[in-house]
């Protein structure tokens, strides 16, 4: 669905463009954690998987895919689910 509705802008605009989008947008997601007020986090996580999904449509990367692939039920370092990594 959001590449019918963006990938013609979005590949106009290009990598680096779209990219920059989403910079902003983590950014202003960050702004509203601060804030701690449940809408704003809501838009501003939205707009962040928005603009990530642009730059992987933009790149021919399935994103669903790529994540079901690295985190297939399990955590890609120490393949134990829940992660047992230490940090």
């Amino acid at each position: 669905m959001h590449q019918l509705l963006y990938f013609h802008r979005d590949s106009q605009r290009g990598v680096e463009g779209t990219f920059d989008w989403l910079v902003d947008e983590v950014k202003e997601l960050g702004e509203a954690l601060k804030l701690h007020e449940k809408k704003a986090l809501e838009d501003e996580f939205a707009d962040v998987i928005a603009w990530l999904a642009s730059l992987a449509n933009v790149l021919g990367i399935d994103l669903e895919k790529a994540a079901l692939n690295k985190y297939a039920g399990k955590c890609p370092k120490c393949q134990q689910s829940p992660c047992q990594c230490t940090f």
